[in-house]
């Protein structure tokens, strides 16, 4: 039996917007790489490295989320959980409080 077409089509938009965010993600530790900031370099660094590998990382969770999600509709069971985003938005939260944090040093 195939699934109703809505819901494939639903979990692939999922997927693509998962995709783009993980390309921003890419864009954004490639940007604090390069760009010269007035925080210490290895902080700037080490940000840019966490944003660029939580960027490919997601691009992973996204098409095994994506693989799970279809299998599951085409059987007919129940979706499976997905505890990425959590992890993920932890992630995103502590890369901009350490920017943060870095740039609080140089306030007059």
């Amino acid at each position: 039996m195939e699934p109703d077409y809505r819901f494939s089509f639903a979990n692939e938009r999922t997927f693509l917007a998962w995709v783009r965010t993980s390309l921003a993600l890419l864009a954004a530790g490639v940007a604090l790489d390069v760009v010269e900031l007035s925080i210490p370099s290895i902080v700037q660094y080490a940000i840019a490295m966490l944003l660029a590998a939580l960027g490919m990382l997601s691009a992973l969770a996204a098409w095994i989320r994506w693989a799970r999600a279809e299998r599951a509709i085409r059987r007919g069971d129940p979706l499976p959980h997905f505890g990425f985003g959590a992890l993920f938005g932890i992630v995103v939260v502590v890369a901009a409080v350490g920017l943060m944090a870095a740039g609080l040093d140089d306030t007059p």
